[in-house]
């Protein structure tokens, strides 16, 4: 029943709009510096042992780690924004997080990727919903319509640890929880909102209030209503990620940086840099598998193999949907997942936008208009 709530109040949140922030657009400026890139080493963080170097931590977060679960993300008052940011970009590859959502109505835990011209992949929890999570994508920064959002089943994400995974190429992009793919979007060449998100992204992990009494009705009821500060912590706990650089998915070797050749935006015109040298993308890629090896807790891997689509059309509409995922999860259960489709007539706002209302500290920026 709880799925079905949210998914129509997606629908009510239409009426809120986003602006999402970037300190350098390359897409309108020439003389933005070049992203960073992970490079050719995978980067594991496991944040039991502590704070890592890897991420920087927004201005006014204060986090504390714990043995068991991980960076602990609190939230006391309607203003806190606990935030911390990759100052290294990937460009297309693969980011697995380990993450238990924050409990409460009008508290969102989420996971995003963002690049500097503002593509945007996002993984986002609602702590008045213990059924399941929400997906999303932007291309540019457009948020002239809200209809790429979908939700999918997971089991009890406020009290279970789960691995939640942006598996990301030049073609394909897939959502996938513990293993299994939940929602998979393909590269259609199109341009404006419903285009494909194609450009180095940075890391992105938080939490924070939608559910502030002074926010838009659309967005609190999407949230799950007023946040009862009555009720505080309201914790989520973020315990491991492992992260992968694609490179630009071409072959190179390593890299140092990522150069924008032309305003675009477009993946096949950003050079990989190494060092001093640069190459520029070929054009080609190689699709994603559907098979996915996922680690379990105990060390084995548990191999889930799904048939998924999930497709959108020149005007960001999804026009089909299918999964079905056989083998097991991470947690040892057989299960089938469901990728809903988002509803051309609303949507939920974007994660990345909506942190920087809720105080100075969040470096993802959200302006109510």
């Amino acid at each position: 029943m709880l799925s079905k709530i949210f998914t129509t109040v997606a629908v009510v949140a239409s009426l809120v709009t986003a602006q999402t922030f970037t300190e350098c657009d390359p897409t309108k400026r020439d003389d933005c510096p070049n992203p960073k890139a992970v490079g050719s080493k995978p980067v594991d963080v496991d944040f039991r042992k502590g704070a890592n170097s890897f991420f920087k931590v927004a201005d006014g977060t204060s986090l504390k780690y714990d043995t068991s679960l991980g960076a602990v993300f609190s939230i006391n008052k309607e203003t806190d924004a606990p935030t911390i940011s990759s100052e290294k970009y990937i460009f297309f590859g693969q980011v697995d997080v380990t993450v238990r959502a924050a409990r409460g109505k009008g508290i969102v835990t989420s996971f995003v990727l963002q690049s500097d011209d503002l593509d945007e992949i996002d993984w986002e929890w609602l702590g008045a919903d213990n059924a399941q999570v929400q997906t999303n994508f932007f291309s540019k920064g457009c948020t002239d319509t809200y209809d790429r959002g979908g939700f999918s089943a997971v089991a009890d994400p406020i009290n279970q640890f789960h691995t939640y995974t942006i598996k990301w190429g030049p073609k394909q992009l897939q959502w996938i929880i513990d293993g299994a793919v939940v929602r998979t979007l393909e590269n259609t060449g199109i341009d404006g909102c419903a285009g494909y998100p194609q450009s180095p992204m940075q890391i992105k992990l938080g939490t924070w209030v939608a559910g502030r009494a002074d926010a838009p009705p659309g967005t609190i009821e999407w949230a799950g209503g007023v946040a009862d500060f009555g009720d505080i912590p309201f914790d989520g706990y973020y315990q491991s990620l492992r992260i992968v650089d694609g490179m630009g998915a071409q072959g190179a070797t390593e890299a140092t940086a990522y150069h924008y050749t032309d305003r675009t935006g477009k993946w096949e015109s950003i050079k990989v840099v190494n060092g001093g040298n640069e190459s520029k993308p070929s054009g080609t890629s190689t699709k994603s598998s559907s098979t996915t090896a996922k680690p379990t807790s105990s060390g084995a891997t548990t191999m889930t193999t799904v048939s998924s689509s999930h497709t959108a059309s020149s005007n960001g509409t999804i026009t089909s949907t299918s999964l079905t995922p056989t083998g097991t999860t991470g947690n040892g259960n057989s299960e089938t997942g469901s990728a809903e489709p988002s509803v051309s007539t609303g949507a939920a706002p974007t994660m990345a936008g909506n942190m920087a209302a809720m105080g100075a500290a969040a470096l993802l920026g959200y302006l109510v208009l």
